[in-house]
C-alpha cells in the first residue's frame, strides 16, 4: 500500500516549540494534510513517552482516528551533529533513553544534547533495533556535512549501519546524488516541524509502498527490500533554504557572494560580518560528479510549498490567514480530502476554485516559478508567473531584512 509519512518532528516538550504539538492535535491534523503516518518525535523524553503511552493500544501500535504513529527522536551528538533514530517499540524507547540518559539531560529538553558522538549513538540505535540517519544532512548548523566530509568521518565502524538521509529543507535529491557515498541511502523528506499547522506539519513529506502502516513495514521500505521502497519524495525547492547561498550572515547586510568571492575574502564581509558558507557551494565542495547521478530506485522529488501559500500567492493577498486563503483552503480539501490530494494527486480538470489557483499549482508541479536564493539566514523567496497572478507579490514579512532569522514566531517552524 502507499502511505504518505512525516517521520521528524517534535513535541511540546522541545524548546521553541508549539503547546498544541500534543498527539491528538498532530493526529488531527495530518488527517487533514493526508498524512497516514507520523513520528512522535521525542520519544526519550520522560514526560512526552508517558504521553505515547497512554495513547498506544500496546508496545508498538499508537493510532489516533486514522493517523498512525511510530517512535522517533532528534539525538544531538557532541560535536552538535543531529540524528534521528525512528524505534520499534515503546520499551525499546525506553531502552535508548536508559542508553543515553548516561550521556546527558533527557528531561531539560525533547531533542537531548548527549556526550556521545556519531558513532556511539549509532550503536545505541543498534542496540535498540532503531533505523538512524543524520538530520537535515546539509545545513550549515548541526548538521553532518557542517562537522563532518563524510558519513565515515562522523559514524566510523558503525558507518555500514546507516539506512538513510534526511535532507531537510536546504537540499533535494539533485543536491545529494551528486555525491557517492549518499547513493545507497534512502532519502527521506520530513518536516521537522515544531507547530502542527497545515503551512508546517508536513510541509515535507516522502510517500512509501509498504505491507503494513507500522515499524516493520516502513523498514523494509528504508531498508528496500520484498520490493518495497520510498516511492515519492516531496520538499522544497533547496532555494528557499535560509542558507542556499553563501552571504554574510550581518542583519544590516546580508550580502550574497561566489565561493571564489568568499573564499578570497577569507569568508569575511566588509561590512565586518561573517560570511556563511552556503549549502549549494558545500554540496560543490563535497561532490563526486558535476550532474547528479540517480541509482535506479531513487525516487521522483516534488518540489512544493503548503497548499495555503500556494493560494496567498496566487490571490495576491499577503498572509496565509485571510479569509479568501482559509475559504479556498476548506473548499479544496473537503473536495478532494486532504492538503497533499490536491496538491499532488488530483486531476487539474475537477479543481472547481479561482482559476490562478489551479494555474500556481500546475506552475509549481511544472518548476515553473521564479526563485530567489536564501542566504545568511534569510529565506529564498518564490515568484509565481506573471501570468499567473492579478496582483504583484510582496515578500513574506518573516523574510523581511529586519528578522534575519526568518522566524518571528512559533508557526515559522
Amino acid at each position: 500500500m502507499q502511505i504518505n509519512a512525516d517521520l521528524h518532528l517534535h513535541s511540546k516538550y522541545s524548546m521553541a516549540t508549539s503547546q498544541k504539538m500534543n498527539l491528538p492535535t498532530m493526529a488531527e491534523e495530518a488527517g487533514k494534510k493526508g498524512i497516514n503516518l507520523v513520528g512522535t518525535g521525542d520519544c526519550t523524553h520522560p514526560k512526552w513517552l508517558q504521553e505515547i503511552k497512554k495513547a498506544s493500544s500496546d508496545d508498538e501500535s499508537i493510532q489516533i482516528n486514522d493517523t498512525h504513529f511510530l517512535l522517533t527522536t532528534e539525538i544531538e551528538d557532541k560535536n552538535r551533529v543531529h540524528h534521528v533514530l525512528i524505534l520499534p517499540s515503546i520499551s525499546k524507547a525506553e531502552e535508548l533513553a536508559e542508553i543515553i540518559s548516561k550521556h546527558g539531560d533527557i528531561e531539560s529538553d525533547g531533542r537531548p544534547s548527549v556526550r556521545m558522538d556519531g558513532c556511539d549513538i549509532a550503536q545505541a540505535a543498534r542496540d535498540t533495533g532503531a533505523l538512524i540517519g543524520p538530520s537535515h544532512a546539509f545545513t550549515p548548523w548541526t548538521a553532518i556535512y557542517a562537522a563532518h566530509d563524510s558519513l565515515e568521518d562522523c559514524y566510523g565502524d558503525m558507518t555500514d549501519y546507516i539506512s538513510f538521509v534526511e535532507l531537510g529543507l536546504s537540499a533535494d535529491s539533485d543536491y545529494a546524488d551528486r555525491i557517492k557515498e549518499l547513493h545507497r541511502l534512502t532519502f527521506l523528506t520530513n518536516s521537522d516541524a515544531h507547530s502542527p499547522w497545515s503551512n508546517k506539519l508536513a510541509r515535507e513529506f516522502t510517500r512509501f509502498e509498504v505491507p503494513d502502516i507500522n515499524f516493520e513495514g516502513i523498514e523494509k521500505a528504508i531498508l528496500r527490500k520484498e520490493g518495497y521502497n520510498a516511492t515519492l519524495n516531496v520538499g522544497f525547492f533547496p532555494q528557499e533554504g535560509k542558507y542556499n547561498e553563501s552571504a554574510c550572515v550581518s542583519s544590516k547586510c546580508l550580502n550574497h557572494y561566489t565561493y571564489e568571492k568568499a573564499s578570497s575574502l577569507n569568508w569575511k564581509c566588509p561590512c565586518g560580518g561573517r560570511i556563511k558558507k552556503g549549502v549549494y557551494d558545500r554540496v560543490n565542495e563535497l561532490a563526486d560528479f558535476d550532474n547528479p547521478q540517480h541509482p535506479d530506485y531513487r525516487p521522483e522529488y516534488i518540489h512544493l510549498i503548503p497548499l495555503a501559500e500556494i493560494i496567498m500567492k496566487a490571490l495576491g493577498h499577503s498572509s496565509i490567514n485571510t479569509k479568501g486563503v482559509t475559504r479556498a483552503w476548506n473548499t479544496l480539501v473537503k473536495e478532494f480530502g486532504s492538503e497533499i490530494a490536491v496538491l499532488v494527486d488530483a486531476e487539474l480538470e475537477a479543481l472547481d476554485v479561482d482559476e490562478r489557483i489551479i494555474d500556481a499549482i500546475v506552475a509549481f508541479r511544472n518548476g515553473d516559478v521564479i526563485l530567489h536564493p536564501g542566504g545568511g539566514g534569510q529565506y529564498g523567496w518564490i515568484e509565481l508567473p506573471e501570468k499567473t497572478v492579478s496582483k504583484s507579490q510582496s515578500r513574506p514579512v518573516s523574510e523581511n531584512k529586519s528578522s534575519p532569522k526568518g522566524q518571528s514566531s512559533l508557526l515559522d517552524y
